[in-house]
Protein backbone atom coordinates (compact mmCIF):
# COMPACT_ATOMS: atom_id res chain seq x y z
CA UNK A 1 0.00 0.00 0.00
CA UNK A 2 1.61 3.33 -1.23
CA UNK A 3 2.64 5.63 1.79
CA UNK A 4 0.16 8.60 2.31
CA UNK A 5 0.97 11.83 1.34
CA UNK A 6 -0.47 14.90 3.77
CA UNK A 7 -0.74 18.39 1.86
CA UNK A 8 -0.14 21.10 3.84
CA UNK A 9 -3.43 22.82 2.53
CA UNK A 10 -2.95 26.68 3.90
CA UNK A 11 -0.69 25.10 6.57
CA UNK A 12 1.99 28.85 6.37
CA UNK A 13 3.68 27.98 9.60
CA UNK A 14 7.47 26.07 8.25
CA UNK A 15 7.84 24.18 11.69
CA UNK A 16 4.25 23.23 11.74
CA UNK A 17 4.84 21.33 8.37
CA UNK A 18 8.06 20.18 9.23
CA UNK A 19 6.71 18.29 12.26
CA UNK A 20 3.37 17.35 10.62
CA UNK A 21 5.52 15.49 7.76
CA UNK A 22 3.39 17.14 4.99
CA UNK A 23 5.07 17.51 1.56
CA UNK A 24 7.20 20.35 1.15
CA UNK A 25 8.76 21.36 -1.93
CA UNK A 26 11.91 22.48 -1.09
CA UNK A 27 12.70 26.36 -1.37
CA UNK A 28 15.40 26.78 0.77
CA UNK A 29 18.21 27.00 -2.08
CA UNK A 30 16.62 30.15 -2.42
CA UNK A 31 18.00 31.39 1.37
CA UNK A 32 21.08 30.42 0.47
CA UNK A 33 20.91 33.06 -2.76
CA UNK A 34 19.90 35.35 -0.38
CA UNK A 35 22.34 35.29 2.91
CA UNK A 36 25.54 34.69 0.33
CA UNK A 37 24.47 37.91 -1.91
CA UNK A 38 25.81 40.01 1.35
CA UNK A 39 22.13 42.42 0.48
CA UNK A 40 20.12 43.74 3.62
CA UNK A 41 16.97 44.88 2.29
CA UNK A 42 14.75 42.52 -0.34
CA UNK A 43 11.58 43.06 -1.85
CA UNK A 44 9.03 40.07 -3.48
CA UNK A 45 6.12 41.07 -5.20
CA UNK A 46 3.67 37.86 -5.90
CA UNK A 47 -0.14 37.03 -5.69
CA UNK A 48 -2.28 35.45 -3.47
CA UNK A 49 -1.88 32.51 -1.94
CA UNK A 50 1.41 31.76 -3.90
CA UNK A 51 3.52 31.12 -0.93
CA UNK A 52 4.92 34.38 -0.10
CA UNK A 53 3.90 33.57 3.71
CA UNK A 54 5.45 30.15 3.90
CA UNK A 55 8.75 31.47 2.62
CA UNK A 56 8.81 34.28 5.04
CA UNK A 57 8.38 31.49 7.81
CA UNK A 58 11.00 29.41 6.73
CA UNK A 59 13.51 32.39 6.46
CA UNK A 60 12.27 32.99 10.12
CA UNK A 61 12.51 29.91 11.78
CA UNK A 62 16.53 29.74 9.34
CA UNK A 63 17.44 32.81 11.03
CA UNK A 64 16.68 31.34 14.70
CA UNK A 65 18.72 29.10 14.11
CA UNK A 66 16.15 25.44 14.29
CA UNK A 67 18.70 23.55 12.39
CA UNK A 68 16.54 20.17 13.14
CA UNK A 69 13.55 21.88 10.94
CA UNK A 70 16.16 21.75 7.76
CA UNK A 71 17.51 18.45 7.79
CA UNK A 72 18.07 17.18 4.19
CA UNK A 73 16.93 20.37 2.80
CA UNK A 74 19.66 22.36 0.60
CA UNK A 75 20.36 24.75 3.19
CA UNK A 76 21.53 22.58 5.59
CA UNK A 77 24.39 21.24 3.49
CA UNK A 78 25.75 25.08 3.30
CA UNK A 79 28.20 26.58 5.53
CA UNK A 80 25.79 28.75 7.59
CA UNK A 81 26.98 28.55 11.34
CA UNK A 82 23.43 28.49 12.24
CA UNK A 83 23.59 31.09 15.12
CA UNK A 84 20.19 32.99 16.40
CA UNK A 85 19.35 35.98 15.22
CA UNK A 86 16.33 38.00 16.92
CA UNK A 87 14.06 38.06 14.51
CA UNK A 88 10.88 40.74 14.15
CA UNK A 89 7.94 39.09 11.99
CA UNK A 90 4.92 41.78 10.97
CA UNK A 91 2.11 40.14 9.41
CA UNK A 92 -0.09 42.42 7.79
CA UNK A 93 -2.30 39.96 6.08
CA UNK A 94 -4.73 39.31 9.32
CA UNK A 95 -7.56 41.93 8.57
CA UNK A 96 -9.30 43.78 5.89
CA UNK A 97 -8.68 47.55 7.05
CA UNK A 98 -11.72 48.73 6.22
CA UNK A 99 -11.87 51.36 8.94
CA UNK A 100 -9.01 53.67 10.07
CA UNK A 101 -6.98 52.50 13.06
CA UNK A 102 -6.84 49.11 12.68
CA UNK A 103 -3.44 48.78 11.58
CA UNK A 104 -2.58 50.01 15.64
CA UNK A 105 -4.66 46.96 16.63
CA UNK A 106 -3.45 44.49 14.47
CA UNK A 107 0.21 45.07 15.35
CA UNK A 108 -0.57 45.65 19.15
CA UNK A 109 -0.52 42.47 20.72
CA UNK A 110 3.03 41.60 18.84
CA UNK A 111 4.74 44.84 20.01
CA UNK A 112 3.68 43.95 23.82
CA UNK A 113 5.67 40.71 23.39
CA UNK A 114 8.84 42.31 21.53
CA UNK A 115 8.37 45.13 24.38
CA UNK A 116 8.72 42.87 27.04
CA UNK A 117 10.79 39.79 25.75
CA UNK A 118 13.80 42.44 25.19
CA UNK A 119 13.11 44.74 28.12
CA UNK A 120 11.71 48.10 26.44
CA UNK A 121 11.45 50.86 28.96
CA UNK A 122 9.82 52.83 27.21
CA UNK A 123 7.06 52.23 24.59
CA UNK A 124 6.96 55.32 22.04
CA UNK A 125 4.27 57.64 21.56
CA UNK A 126 3.01 55.86 17.90
CA UNK A 127 3.86 52.77 16.07
CA UNK A 128 6.95 54.13 14.33
CA UNK A 129 8.56 54.64 17.93
CA UNK A 130 7.71 51.53 19.45
CA UNK A 131 9.46 49.36 16.45
CA UNK A 132 12.43 51.82 16.30
CA UNK A 133 13.01 50.87 20.43
CA UNK A 134 12.17 47.11 19.45
CA UNK A 135 14.69 47.11 17.14
CA UNK A 136 17.33 48.74 19.16
CA UNK A 137 16.33 47.22 22.51
CA UNK A 138 16.70 43.49 20.47
CA UNK A 139 20.24 44.50 19.11
CA UNK A 140 21.54 45.31 22.92
CA UNK A 141 19.85 42.80 24.48
CA UNK A 142 20.60 39.48 22.41
CA UNK A 143 24.04 41.21 20.67
CA UNK A 144 23.05 40.44 17.39
CA UNK A 145 21.19 42.41 14.61
CA UNK A 146 17.68 42.24 13.93
CA UNK A 147 16.43 40.34 11.11
CA UNK A 148 12.79 42.18 9.84
CA UNK A 149 10.24 40.34 8.12
CA UNK A 150 7.36 41.81 7.03
CA UNK A 151 4.30 39.61 5.12
CA UNK A 152 2.16 41.80 2.71
CA UNK A 153 3.44 45.09 3.53
CA UNK A 154 1.02 46.55 1.37
CA UNK A 155 -2.05 44.80 2.53
CA UNK A 156 -4.00 48.30 3.88
CA UNK A 157 -3.12 49.90 0.55
CA UNK A 158 -4.46 46.99 -1.72
CA UNK A 159 -7.73 47.00 0.15
CA UNK A 160 -8.29 50.85 -0.13
CA UNK A 161 -7.18 51.52 -3.51
CA UNK A 162 -10.64 53.13 -3.90
CA UNK A 163 -11.12 54.85 -0.95
CA UNK A 164 -8.83 57.95 -1.03
CA UNK A 165 -9.06 58.83 2.38
CA UNK A 166 -7.98 55.28 4.32
CA UNK A 167 -5.71 54.85 1.71
CA UNK A 168 -3.60 57.90 2.48
CA UNK A 169 -4.49 57.28 6.33
CA UNK A 170 -2.16 54.05 6.09
CA UNK A 171 -0.18 55.49 3.16
CA UNK A 172 1.06 57.79 6.17
CA UNK A 173 1.48 54.89 8.95
CA UNK A 174 2.98 52.65 6.91
CA UNK A 175 5.48 55.09 5.60
CA UNK A 176 6.76 56.39 9.14
CA UNK A 177 6.70 52.51 10.27
CA UNK A 178 9.01 51.45 7.53
CA UNK A 179 11.15 54.48 7.70
CA UNK A 180 12.97 52.81 10.46
CA UNK A 181 14.33 50.28 8.58
CA UNK A 182 16.67 52.84 6.95
CA UNK A 183 17.34 54.89 10.08
CA UNK A 184 17.89 51.78 12.25
CA UNK A 185 20.41 50.10 9.75
CA UNK A 186 23.26 49.50 12.37
CA UNK A 187 20.84 47.32 13.76
CA UNK A 188 19.36 45.44 11.18
CA UNK A 189 20.81 42.12 9.60
CA UNK A 190 17.81 41.44 7.15
CA UNK A 191 14.39 42.85 5.80
CA UNK A 192 12.63 40.62 3.54
CA UNK A 193 9.17 42.35 2.53
CA UNK A 194 6.58 40.51 0.68
CA UNK A 195 3.30 41.81 -1.06
CA UNK A 196 1.25 42.40 -3.86
CA UNK A 197 2.41 45.64 -5.41
CA UNK A 198 5.39 47.79 -5.49
CA UNK A 199 3.67 50.99 -4.31
CA UNK A 200 4.73 54.12 -6.01
CA UNK A 201 3.76 56.22 -3.73
CA UNK A 202 5.32 54.71 -0.61
CA UNK A 203 8.57 56.21 0.68
CA UNK A 204 9.94 52.96 1.75
CA UNK A 205 11.01 52.01 -1.90
CA UNK A 206 12.78 55.60 -2.12
CA UNK A 207 14.18 55.48 0.88
CA UNK A 208 15.62 52.14 0.76
CA UNK A 209 17.57 53.06 -2.81
CA UNK A 210 19.42 49.95 -2.18
CA UNK A 211 16.12 47.49 -1.41
CA UNK A 212 16.90 44.46 -3.76
CA UNK A 213 13.50 43.66 -5.71
CA UNK A 214 14.12 40.34 -6.74
CA UNK A 215 10.23 40.13 -8.11
CA UNK A 216 11.30 40.35 -11.88
CA UNK A 217 14.65 38.36 -11.27
CA UNK A 218 15.74 35.44 -13.29
CA UNK A 219 17.32 34.18 -10.29
CA UNK A 220 14.62 33.76 -7.99
CA UNK A 221 11.60 33.45 -10.48
CA UNK A 222 10.26 30.28 -8.88
CA UNK A 223 10.86 30.98 -5.55
CA UNK A 224 6.96 31.04 -5.22
CA UNK A 225 5.20 28.28 -6.85
CA UNK A 226 6.19 25.12 -8.06
CA UNK A 227 8.08 24.35 -11.30
CA UNK A 228 7.49 21.89 -13.65
CA UNK A 229 10.69 19.62 -12.31
CA UNK A 230 8.85 19.92 -9.45
CA UNK A 231 5.84 18.71 -10.21
CA UNK A 232 7.34 15.49 -11.31
CA UNK A 233 9.55 15.09 -8.80
CA UNK A 234 7.22 15.80 -5.76
CA UNK A 235 3.43 15.21 -6.38
CA UNK A 236 4.15 11.61 -8.50
CA UNK A 237 1.79 10.00 -6.02
CA UNK A 238 -1.14 12.38 -6.41
CA UNK A 239 -0.93 12.49 -10.09
CA UNK A 240 -0.75 8.61 -9.84
CA UNK A 241 -4.06 8.78 -7.93
CA UNK A 242 -5.75 11.34 -10.47
CA UNK A 243 -4.93 8.96 -13.19
CA UNK A 244 -7.03 5.89 -11.48
CA UNK A 245 -9.43 8.50 -11.03
CA UNK A 246 -9.91 9.92 -13.91
CA UNK A 247 -8.93 6.57 -16.10
CA UNK A 248 -6.40 8.42 -18.25
CA UNK A 249 -2.68 8.12 -18.72
CA UNK A 250 -0.45 9.90 -16.02
CA UNK A 251 0.42 12.29 -19.40
CA UNK A 252 -2.53 13.42 -20.08
CA UNK A 253 -3.39 14.11 -16.16
CA UNK A 254 -0.07 16.09 -16.24
CA UNK A 255 -1.59 18.08 -19.69
CA UNK A 256 -4.85 18.83 -17.75
CA UNK A 257 -2.87 19.96 -14.70
CA UNK A 258 -0.49 22.20 -16.90
CA UNK A 259 -3.77 23.29 -18.88
CA UNK A 260 -5.61 24.23 -15.27
CA UNK A 261 -2.55 25.58 -12.94
CA UNK A 262 0.42 26.08 -14.75
CA UNK A 263 1.17 29.40 -17.22
CA UNK A 264 2.46 31.45 -14.32
CA UNK A 265 5.84 33.25 -15.64
CA UNK A 266 7.44 36.06 -13.93
CA UNK A 267 10.91 37.06 -15.19
CA UNK A 268 12.55 37.81 -18.08
CA UNK A 269 13.91 34.39 -18.79
CA UNK A 270 12.07 32.19 -15.75
CA UNK A 271 10.06 29.13 -16.83
CA UNK A 272 6.24 28.70 -16.09
CA UNK A 273 5.42 27.90 -12.19
CA UNK A 274 2.17 26.54 -11.34
CA UNK A 275 -0.20 28.02 -8.78
CA UNK A 276 1.12 26.06 -5.54
CA UNK A 277 -2.93 26.44 -3.97
CA UNK A 278 -4.18 24.97 -6.86
CA UNK A 279 -2.09 22.37 -7.00
CA UNK A 280 -2.41 21.21 -3.18
CA UNK A 281 -5.96 21.29 -3.27
CA UNK A 282 -6.21 18.92 -6.69
CA UNK A 283 -3.64 16.59 -4.89
CA UNK A 284 -5.43 16.73 -1.48
CA UNK A 285 -9.08 16.28 -3.38
CA UNK A 286 -7.78 13.91 -6.42
CA UNK A 287 -10.03 16.47 -8.46
CA UNK A 288 -9.04 18.60 -11.14
CA UNK A 289 -11.23 21.95 -10.30
CA UNK A 290 -11.20 25.82 -9.91
CA UNK A 291 -9.59 26.30 -6.59
CA UNK A 292 -8.25 29.71 -6.91
CA UNK A 293 -11.06 31.73 -7.20
CA UNK A 294 -12.65 30.42 -4.04
CA UNK A 295 -10.34 32.17 -2.11
CA UNK A 296 -11.88 35.48 -3.41
CA UNK A 297 -11.18 37.57 -5.77
CA UNK A 298 -11.13 41.56 -4.88
CA UNK A 299 -13.89 43.74 -6.11
CA UNK A 300 -11.31 46.46 -7.66
CA UNK A 301 -10.40 44.23 -10.41
CA UNK A 302 -13.88 44.50 -11.86
CA UNK A 303 -14.72 47.68 -10.83
CA UNK A 304 -11.22 49.07 -12.43
CA UNK A 305 -12.37 47.34 -16.05
CA UNK A 306 -15.66 48.70 -16.00
CA UNK A 307 -14.54 52.07 -14.62
CA UNK A 308 -12.31 52.65 -17.62
CA UNK A 309 -14.01 50.87 -19.92
CA UNK A 310 -11.71 48.52 -20.84
CA UNK A 311 -11.32 46.13 -23.53
CA UNK A 312 -11.15 42.65 -22.77
CA UNK A 313 -9.97 40.87 -25.40
CA UNK A 314 -7.34 43.40 -26.05
CA UNK A 315 -6.25 44.02 -22.31
CA UNK A 316 -6.09 40.91 -21.55
CA UNK A 317 -3.85 40.10 -24.47
CA UNK A 318 -1.27 43.16 -24.09
CA UNK A 319 2.45 44.29 -24.56
CA UNK A 320 3.45 46.81 -22.25
CA UNK A 321 6.69 48.57 -20.98
CA UNK A 322 8.73 47.10 -17.76
CA UNK A 323 8.02 50.53 -15.77
CA UNK A 324 4.09 49.58 -16.21
CA UNK A 325 4.08 46.16 -14.27
CA UNK A 326 6.59 47.77 -11.69
CA UNK A 327 4.19 50.02 -9.50
CA UNK A 328 1.17 51.21 -8.46
CA UNK A 329 -0.10 54.29 -8.29
CA UNK A 330 -4.15 55.07 -6.87
CA UNK A 331 -4.44 57.90 -9.30
CA UNK A 332 -3.86 55.11 -12.50
CA UNK A 333 -6.33 54.80 -15.10
CA UNK A 334 -4.11 51.57 -16.46
CA UNK A 335 -5.47 48.62 -14.73
CA UNK A 336 -2.51 46.16 -16.22
CA UNK A 337 0.10 46.67 -13.23
CA UNK A 338 -2.89 45.33 -10.61
CA UNK A 339 -3.64 42.73 -12.95
CA UNK A 340 -0.27 41.69 -13.73
CA UNK A 341 0.42 41.63 -9.41
CA UNK A 342 -2.57 39.82 -8.31
CA UNK A 343 -2.26 37.17 -11.22
CA UNK A 344 -4.75 37.88 -13.34
CA UNK A 345 -2.15 38.50 -16.06
CA UNK A 346 1.42 37.17 -16.19
CA UNK A 347 4.13 37.43 -18.62
CA UNK A 348 3.84 35.42 -21.47
CA UNK A 349 6.64 36.93 -23.51
CA UNK A 350 9.70 39.04 -23.03
CA UNK A 351 10.96 40.94 -26.27
CA UNK A 352 14.70 41.93 -25.51
CA UNK A 353 15.06 44.28 -28.24
CA UNK A 354 13.04 46.58 -27.01
CA UNK A 355 11.91 45.80 -23.30
CA UNK A 356 8.75 44.83 -23.64
CA UNK A 357 6.50 41.72 -22.06
CA UNK A 358 3.58 40.59 -23.91
CA UNK A 359 0.68 40.03 -20.97
CA UNK A 360 -1.93 36.79 -20.74
CA UNK A 361 -3.98 35.18 -18.23
CA UNK A 362 -2.49 32.58 -17.19
CA UNK A 363 -4.44 29.46 -17.45
CA UNK A 364 -7.69 28.45 -17.74
CA UNK A 365 -8.84 28.19 -14.01
CA UNK A 366 -7.78 31.99 -13.85
CA UNK A 367 -10.05 32.99 -16.91
CA UNK A 368 -12.88 31.03 -16.38
CA UNK A 369 -13.06 32.75 -12.14
CA UNK A 370 -12.06 36.35 -13.61
CA UNK A 371 -14.87 36.08 -16.16
CA UNK A 372 -17.23 34.37 -13.53
CA UNK A 373 -16.76 37.51 -11.31
CA UNK A 374 -17.08 39.94 -13.96
CA UNK A 375 -20.09 38.44 -15.89
CA UNK A 376 -22.60 40.35 -13.25
CA UNK A 377 -21.18 43.81 -14.26
CA UNK A 378 -22.17 43.58 -17.95
CA UNK A 379 -25.38 40.98 -17.79
CA UNK A 380 -27.77 41.13 -14.75
CA UNK A 381 -28.87 37.58 -14.58
CA UNK A 382 -29.86 35.53 -12.08
CA UNK A 383 -26.96 33.61 -11.09
CA UNK A 384 -29.48 30.45 -12.06
CA UNK A 385 -30.57 31.62 -15.23
CA UNK A 386 -27.09 32.44 -16.19
CA UNK A 387 -25.70 28.44 -15.51
CA UNK A 388 -29.38 27.45 -17.50
CA UNK A 389 -28.94 29.66 -20.36
CA UNK A 390 -25.31 28.45 -20.88
CA UNK A 391 -26.18 25.06 -20.22
CA UNK A 392 -28.93 25.78 -23.25
CA UNK A 393 -26.74 27.21 -25.30
CA UNK A 394 -24.53 24.21 -25.10
CA UNK A 395 -26.94 21.41 -26.01
CA UNK A 396 -28.14 23.46 -28.73
CA UNK A 397 -24.28 23.88 -30.10
CA UNK A 398 -23.79 19.63 -29.32
CA UNK A 399 -27.29 18.86 -31.07
CA UNK A 400 -26.98 21.13 -34.27
CA UNK A 401 -29.97 23.48 -33.30
CA UNK A 402 -28.81 26.65 -34.65
CA UNK A 403 -32.19 28.17 -34.18
CA UNK A 404 -32.24 26.79 -30.42
CA UNK A 405 -28.81 29.07 -30.20
CA UNK A 406 -29.92 31.92 -31.15
CA UNK A 407 -33.07 32.06 -29.15
CA UNK A 408 -31.02 31.13 -25.89
CA UNK A 409 -28.26 33.71 -26.87
CA UNK A 410 -30.73 36.38 -27.04
CA UNK A 411 -32.26 35.78 -23.48
CA UNK A 412 -28.07 35.80 -22.43
CA UNK A 413 -27.80 39.68 -23.96
CA UNK A 414 -31.01 40.82 -22.59
CA UNK A 415 -29.47 40.51 -19.16
CA UNK A 416 -27.27 43.25 -20.51
CA UNK A 417 -27.41 46.07 -17.78
CA UNK A 418 -29.32 49.24 -18.72
CA UNK A 419 -26.32 51.50 -17.08
CA UNK A 420 -24.04 50.38 -19.63
CA UNK A 421 -24.27 52.57 -22.50
CA UNK A 422 -24.79 50.03 -25.13
CA UNK A 423 -24.14 52.90 -27.76
CA UNK A 424 -20.74 52.18 -26.79
CA UNK A 425 -20.24 48.77 -28.67
CA UNK A 426 -16.94 47.89 -26.82
CA UNK A 427 -19.72 46.50 -23.83
CA UNK A 428 -21.89 44.27 -26.42
CA UNK A 429 -18.47 43.27 -27.45
CA UNK A 430 -17.76 42.52 -23.53
CA UNK A 431 -20.61 40.88 -22.64
CA UNK A 432 -20.08 38.22 -25.60
CA UNK A 433 -16.53 37.68 -25.08
CA UNK A 434 -17.51 36.65 -21.46
CA UNK A 435 -20.15 34.28 -22.76
CA UNK A 436 -16.96 32.72 -25.53
CA UNK A 437 -14.99 32.25 -22.45
CA UNK A 438 -17.83 30.61 -19.82
CA UNK A 439 -19.14 28.35 -22.63
CA UNK A 440 -16.14 25.98 -21.88
CA UNK A 441 -15.70 24.72 -25.74
CA UNK A 442 -14.11 25.27 -28.48
CA UNK A 443 -15.31 28.47 -29.11
CA UNK A 444 -13.36 31.49 -30.59
CA UNK A 445 -13.78 35.38 -30.68
CA UNK A 446 -12.36 37.03 -33.63
CA UNK A 447 -10.97 34.44 -35.78
CA UNK A 448 -8.57 36.05 -38.23
CA UNK A 449 -8.63 34.18 -42.07
CA UNK A 450 -6.61 35.57 -45.21
CA UNK A 451 -9.53 37.57 -45.92
CA UNK A 452 -10.67 39.33 -42.54
CA UNK A 453 -12.19 38.36 -39.32
CA UNK A 454 -14.93 35.87 -37.98
CA UNK A 455 -16.78 37.80 -35.40
CA UNK A 456 -17.33 34.03 -34.13
CA UNK A 457 -16.07 30.28 -34.41
CA UNK A 458 -17.96 27.46 -32.21
CA UNK A 459 -16.88 24.00 -32.70
CA UNK A 460 -18.18 20.91 -31.42
CA UNK A 461 -18.19 17.18 -32.81
CA UNK A 462 -20.16 17.37 -35.52
CA UNK A 463 -21.11 21.13 -36.17
CA UNK A 464 -19.63 24.24 -37.17
CA UNK A 465 -20.74 27.83 -36.33
CA UNK A 466 -19.50 30.99 -38.27
CA UNK A 467 -21.50 33.64 -36.66
CA UNK A 468 -21.27 37.24 -37.98
CA UNK A 469 -22.76 40.42 -36.10
CA UNK A 470 -23.61 43.40 -37.02
CA UNK A 471 -24.77 46.45 -34.69
CA UNK A 472 -27.12 48.03 -35.36
CA UNK A 473 -27.11 46.28 -38.96
CA UNK A 474 -28.94 43.63 -40.37
CA UNK A 475 -28.77 39.62 -40.75
CA UNK A 476 -28.43 39.77 -44.41
CA UNK A 477 -25.64 42.16 -44.67
CA UNK A 478 -23.71 40.07 -41.38
CA UNK A 479 -24.49 37.08 -43.80
CA UNK A 480 -23.58 38.62 -47.45
CA UNK A 481 -19.86 39.21 -45.56
CA UNK A 482 -19.82 35.98 -44.43
CA UNK A 483 -20.05 34.43 -48.13
CA UNK A 484 -17.96 37.26 -49.99
CA UNK A 485 -15.00 37.36 -47.03
CA UNK A 486 -15.27 33.28 -47.82
CA UNK A 487 -15.25 32.70 -44.40
CA UNK A 488 -16.01 29.15 -44.67
CA UNK A 489 -13.60 28.06 -47.25
CA UNK A 490 -11.36 26.63 -44.83
CA UNK A 491 -13.68 24.11 -43.57
CA UNK A 492 -14.60 22.92 -47.06
CA UNK A 493 -12.83 19.17 -46.39
CA UNK A 494 -13.86 19.29 -42.90
CA UNK A 495 -16.83 16.96 -42.40
CA UNK A 496 -18.52 18.52 -40.20
CA UNK A 497 -21.83 20.19 -40.83
CA UNK A 498 -21.06 24.29 -40.97
CA UNK A 499 -23.99 26.54 -40.15
CA UNK A 500 -23.35 30.48 -41.01
CA UNK A 501 -25.64 32.56 -38.64
CA UNK A 502 -25.87 36.49 -40.01
CA UNK A 503 -26.75 38.33 -36.63
CA UNK A 504 -27.88 42.19 -35.28
CA UNK A 505 -27.77 43.84 -32.20
CA UNK A 506 -29.99 46.34 -31.72
CA UNK A 507 -28.72 49.34 -29.26
CA UNK A 508 -32.08 50.45 -28.77
CA UNK A 509 -33.70 46.79 -27.56
CA UNK A 510 -30.38 46.31 -26.02
CA UNK A 511 -30.32 42.72 -27.18
CA UNK A 512 -30.11 40.61 -30.63
CA UNK A 513 -33.23 41.84 -32.98
CA UNK A 514 -32.95 39.04 -35.47
CA UNK A 515 -31.20 36.83 -36.77
CA UNK A 516 -30.41 34.49 -40.09
CA UNK A 517 -29.21 31.00 -40.99
CA UNK A 518 -28.19 29.23 -43.72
Amino acid sequence: MAEKVYYPIGEQDFRALRNDGCLYVDKTGFIRKIIESKEKYFFLSRPRRFGKSLFLSTLQYFFEGERSLFKGLEVDFSDWGWEKFPVIRLDLNTERYEAQGQLEITLESRFNKWELEYGVREKGENLSARLRNIIEAAHSFTGKPVVILVDEYDKPLVNNLNRDENFEHYRARLASLYSNFKSSAEHIRLVFLTGVSRFSKLSVFSDLNNIKDISFSNEFADICGIAENELYSNFKAGIEQLSLKYEVSCEEICRKLKENYDGYRFAEEGSDVYNPWSLLNAMSDCSITNYWNMTGMPTIIAESLKRIDADLKDILNVECERKTLIGLDLKSTDPLALLYQTGYLTIKHYDKEFDTFLLGVPNKEVKEGLFDVLLPYYVKVKRGLVSTTLSEIRNSINRGRPESLMKSLQSYFSGIPYELHMDNENNFHNAFYILVTLLGITSRAEVHTSHGSIDLLIESKDYIYIIELKYDGSPSQALRQIEEKGYALSFRADSRHVFKIGVNFSSKKRTIESWQIK
